[in-house]
């Protein structure tokens, strides 16, 4: 799946990152698949993940969670 980040979008609290949103889009080879959206992510989950390399792999693993959740409660 190739995942492109679209937008990093950030709010502030006194002048420090509170949230962001991690906007993309994504698509398998065939293009047969289309994903987008975005990943909301803490100031905590964001630093250290800054580079785009390291936000896709955020996305791909958020996304990976939420298509093979089957709904259920454990």
């Amino acid at each position: 799946m190739n995942i492109t980040i679209t937008n990093v979008s950030m709010s502030y609290v006194d002048g420090a990152v509170d949230s962001v949103k991690v906007h993309f889009q994504g698509r398998d080879e065939e293009r047969t698949i289309n994903v987008n959206g975005y990943i909301p992510l803490t100031a905590e989950q964001y630093a250290g993940n800054e580079a785009p390399s390291a936000l896709e792999g955020l996305v791909r693993q958020e996304v990976a969670t939420k298509i093979t959740d089957d709904g259920s409660e454990a």
